[in-house]
């Protein structure tokens, strides 16, 4: 990713000026990381532990909790840092790095969540059908093609917005590396054309698959409503509302971050979008998987009940060795 430009670091929007607030925001992002990586740890721990839970539902799961803390991994801990030593400054090398990797992660997320979408259908509509169309085999391949399409959008965008000269200084205008506000730099309106068309494409892709969830659940919710028993259907009821949930915090905050008004612009706003978007999702994310999640939740609770019984039995142990 060669460019003729003579940029070698760039500056990240802080998110206060005082060094109170600074330290305030070091303190919240980490109280947020913490919770991320615990909720996602856990939920990664115990799905992988209990055998009942190897099922095509929390195999896709464990992939988006994998999604999550890697996306969380990529922008936090450097706003944090940045925060905590008073510094703005990423260097060119590493705002490409982090672009590439917050893109990858992000975009796997939502062909994962089309994915899931899809496996909600099939358990739904077609329950008959389960086990032949979501096999193991089937639900790897789904998974890694994912993640394919996340790494593959993210190098075409990152080579192609890091080919742009750019000479129109190093202010990026979030607090972390993000195309629109690394492209504000380019030399001339024509150099960004060809990233653009890419930037084009890729939101056409991107509404393909919120129509395919968008049918799906329209499919979902007809089938879920004709079932006779009010059990049946709180049971159908609660596979779903969770990932319907994650799916709106995802979509919403991502359509209001890029396709706000012009006349709403602010960076203190810009700046909290960001956060919605980019941060709250992966914290979040577990706990509205586990809220209505009985099976995981007693998943949880197994596991941690093992491991404060190991940990208690090798305390004694350790007491009688005395």
């Amino acid at each position: 990713m060669s460019n003729s430009s003579s940029i070698s670091q760039f500056l990240l929007l802080p998110f206060a000026d005082t060094r109170q607030l600074q330290l305030l925001h070091f303190w919240l992002f980490l109280g947020i990381y913490l919770a991320a990586l615990l909720g996602n740890g856990l939920i990664i721990t115990t799905i992988a532990w209990h055998h009942h839970l190897h099922t095509p539902m929390y195999f896709f799961l464990l992939n988006l909790s994998l999604l999550d803390l890697g996306s969380i991994s990529t922008t936090v801990p450097k706003a944090m840092a940045n925060s905590l030593w008073d510094n703005r400054s990423i260097s060119y090398t590493g705002c490409a790095v982090q672009l590439f990797f917050f893109l990858f992660l992000i975009v796997g997320e939502y062909f994962l969540l089309t994915v899931m979408s899809y496996d909600r259908y099939v358990a739904i509509c077609q329950p008959l059908h389960y086990g032949t169309l979501l096999g193991s085999r089937a639900c790897a391949h789904m998974a890694a093609a994912a993640w394919a399409c996340g790494f593959l959008n993210a190098l075409l965008h990152t080579a192609n917005t890091f080919s742009v000269p750019l000479c129109q200084g190093n202010a990026v205008g979030q607090f972390f590396c993000e195309i629109p506000h690394i492209l504000k730099h380019a030399c001339s309106h024509s150099d960004y054309l060809r990233e653009a068309g890419l930037l084009v494409v890729s939101a056409c892709l991107g509404f393909g698959c919120f129509l395919f969830i968008l049918v799906s659940y329209v499919q979902i919710f007809r089938a879920v409503l004709r079932i006779p028993s009010q059990q049946g259907r709180h049971k159908a009821f609660s596979t779903c509302l969770p990932h319907l949930a994650v799916i709106f915090l995802f979509v919403s905050t991502g359509i209001f971050a890029y396709l706000k008004p012009s006349s709403m612009y602010s960076p203190s706003l810009d700046l909290v979008v960001s956060v919605l978007y980019s941060v709250v999702p992966p914290a979040v994310n577990p706990l509205i998987y586990s809220l209505r999640n009985q099976e995981l939740k007693d998943g949880i609770r197994k596991m941690m009940a093992l491991c404060y019984s190991e940990v208690i039995n090798c305390l004694f142990s350790f007491a009688q060795k005395l």
